[in-house]
């Protein structure tokens, strides 16, 4: 497995590649949610890429950044052992050099949900996977769909730019308990931990009365915070039913695919979750 520390290094092992080209970009501080992605690259692609970047851009002030978890040499034995063949590990400076104004903004899916909660956060992720998107020149590229609002974003920024790239969604990884695989789990106690199961828990109630014919949004976005609210050390950022394709809060009965999502606090860590409805 070859690591490429630099632009120039990466587009040269991009230059000998085989075969179709899937690129896993992730932040590093890898679990099994990351490594199912590099599954689904290897599956698909004779060369596998992946990168670890802690993209400063998309987090906002006071956010964590400076703590976000790293484990580089872990992270690379995992990649290794999983099958990938090159891993990007670029600098900060060399992926926003000095004089860097360029940003990519998406209206319309930005501006909901975690964007609401976090402006300015999709305009990092957007420009930071653009930039990857140039330097490696994937065929697919694969992201979870536990950053459900994420992937809509990229993929309409594909869409968008004309740019000649499948965006793969991949199915959300979850522990034993149902609580979905994120690098920012180490940050809770064990009592957050345990609690943490109601997330998974309340969208999969709200799942059942969904397939027992309620589809009023309110009734199916109450039945998560019920579940949630049971938990004394749940904060509730926000629970969310809304139009699959436009993530616009859905009002009326639900006809269409929806998207059950939320993001829950525990203390100063924010967890997110979701499923996908469809009548």
């Amino acid at each position: 497995m070859l690591v490429a520390r630099s632009v120039a290094e990466l587009r040269a092992a991009r230059h000998e590649a085989s075969g179709l080209v899937g690129l896993v970009p992730t932040m590093g501080y890898l679990h099994r949610g990351h490594i199912s992605l590099v599954d689904a690259a290897r599956a698909e692609c004779g060369t596998v890429v992946a990168s670890i970047f802690v993209n400063p851009t998309q987090f906002g002030p006071g956010e964590d950044f400076s703590r976000y978890p790293r484990n580089e040499e872990h992270d690379l034995e995992l990649l290794e052992a999983a099958g990938v063949d090159v891993v990007l590990i670029p600098t900060v400076a060399e992926m926003y050099p000095e004089g860097d104004t360029a940003r990519i903004h998406m209206d319309g899916l930005t501006d909901v949900l975690e964007g609401a909660r976090r402006p300015g956060h999709f305009i990092g992720v957007a420009t930071v996977v653009a930039k990857l998107f140039n330097i490696v020149q994937p065929d697919f590229a694969y992201f979870g769909r536990k950053d459900a609002q994420q992937l809509a974003v990229i993929q309409g920024m594909a869409r968008d730019l004309l740019m000649p790239i499948t965006v793969v969604g991949c199915p959300i990884v979850r522990e034993p308990d149902g609580l979905a695989c994120s690098s920012r789990n180490i940050y809770l106690s064990p009592e957050q931990r345990q609690q943490a199961a109601s997330l998974s828990a309340g969208l999969r109630q709200a799942e059942a009365a969904f397939q027992d014919g309620v589809r009023d949004p309110e009734a199916l976005r109450n039945s998560v915070r019920r579940r949630i609210e049971q938990e004394s050390l749940a904060a509730i950022d926000y629970v969310s039913l809304s139009d699959a394709s436009t993530l616009r809060e859905l009002a009326d009965p639900v006809e269409q695919p929806a998207l059950l999502s939320l993001a829950v606090a525990f203390g100063p860590t924010h967890l997110l979750d979701n499923i996908t409805l469809v009548p």
